[in-house]
Formats: structure tokens, sequence, C-alpha cells
């Protein structure tokens, strides 16, 4: 099997691959019923390094949509409501799922501008301290420009609240938010409504990320 971003993904079924027991938290106003547009929450910078981007939040409506579905959610955040069939078009996504965040990033790049996004790997199986650096940089300064990361992650990571996310598969999300100067960041999850939202430290996100990538403003 590949160690990169270019590795296909493979999704897990989005009922299978949640866990029980989360919340949504305060970025995004989830909905209990997959495809169903939620309302915005007004972005909000906080004091200390923190600020929350408003998510018009939809769940993926298939089992292999996390691609479409993460980039519509990301894109949500500057008032865009892009058609997740649309996105999975120009995404090339199949059944087999999203083949790597390099075919995530032209498509929000279309809908934000030239060369705006860009992909960044993360490899080896682990992040080391400089690339959990650079993912830190990155999401501030991307969430700072009023818009969210997207990233590809793999494998079981746990949040802030001790709530385990497992995609041994493969799986896509959004930052849209951080706090604690970046040490936190605040997911949009497309898998599960019920767990819609939650938060995670950037080593934690890091390390999910590995062997794959993310796409952030350059």
């Amino acid at each position: 099997m590949a160690t990169t971003i270019l590795r296909k993904t493979a999704l897990t079924i989005a009922a299978a691959a949640a866990t029980a027991g989360g919340i949504a938290g305060p970025a995004i106003a989830a909905q209990a019923t997959p495809g169903v547009q939620a309302s915005a929450v007004v972005q909000d910078r906080k004091p200390g390094g923190e600020r929350e981007l408003g998510v018009r939040y939809e769940a993926q409506p298939n089992f292999y949509y996390c691609g479409p579905a993460a980039a519509r959610n990301a894109l949500s955040v500057q008032g865009k409501n892009i058609d997740v069939d649309t996105m999975a078009k120009e995404m090339r996504t199949t059944e087999a799922g999203t083949n790597s965040i390099n075919d995530i990033t032209p498509v929000l790049n279309k809908e934000t501008g030239k060369d705006v996004y860009r992909s960044v790997e993360i490899a080896g199986a682990k992040a080391d301290d400089k690339q959990t650096d650079k993912l830190r940089d990155d999401v501030v300064r991307t969430i700072d420009d009023g818009r969210a990361v997207v990233a590809n992650i793999a494998g079981t990571a746990t949040d802030t609240d001790g709530t385990a996310h497992s995609f041994e598969g493969g799986h896509y999300i959004s930052v849209v938010g951080y706090r604690d100067g970046g040490n936190t960041v605040t997911i949009a999850d497309s898998a599960n409504p019920a767990q819609a939202s939650y938060r995670m430290s950037i080593d934690t996100l890091a390390d999910w990320i590995a062997t794959r990538g993310y796409s952030a403003t350059s």
C-alpha cells in the first residue's frame, strides 16, 4: 500500500465508521438528515488566538462522498453552496472514494481563485515536529483568511472530549476553527450529523493526516 497523498482513499461506511457520543461544537449547526442544509453560524474572532468560522453544514449523502462533502462544507464558510454531485464529478469520485487531496485542491481553487489553495503532504507514519508546526501555521493562516482547511485522514484519533473517531479506510474532513493559537482545532465532519463538530489537538490531527495530506491557502 502506498504511503503518500496519492494513495487511493477507500472510505468506510459513515454509519459504521462514526462512533457514538459526539455533540456538535459551537462552529456548526448540525441537522439530523444527511444532505439537508443547516443554518450558518456567524464568524467570530475571539481574543487569545481563537477563531471559529460559520459553517452551513451538510452530511454526506452516501458512504463515498466524504471528499465532495468536506469541500462543500469548507466552501460554505465563504457563503458558497456548491452541489456535491457537481464536485464529485470534478473530483472523479467513485464508490472507491476520492483518490487524494490533489483532487480536492483544484476544485477549491475553481471556486475561490487561482492558486489560492495548495496541497501539503505529511509523509511518514507519524507527523514530526516540523510538519505539525507547519500544519498549525497553515490552519491559523487559512482560517484567519476566512477559509477552511480540507484534510485527508486515516485511522483512529481521539478528540478533546475523549471520543474516538475511526476511519481506517480513509476519510476527508474540514478544519473550520482554532483556539489556543492553533494548538486545538475545530473539525466539521460530514460522516455523522450527531458528530458534526468536535475539537482535536493539532498534534493528534497531524498524526491523523500522516501518510496523506491537506489543502490550505498558500
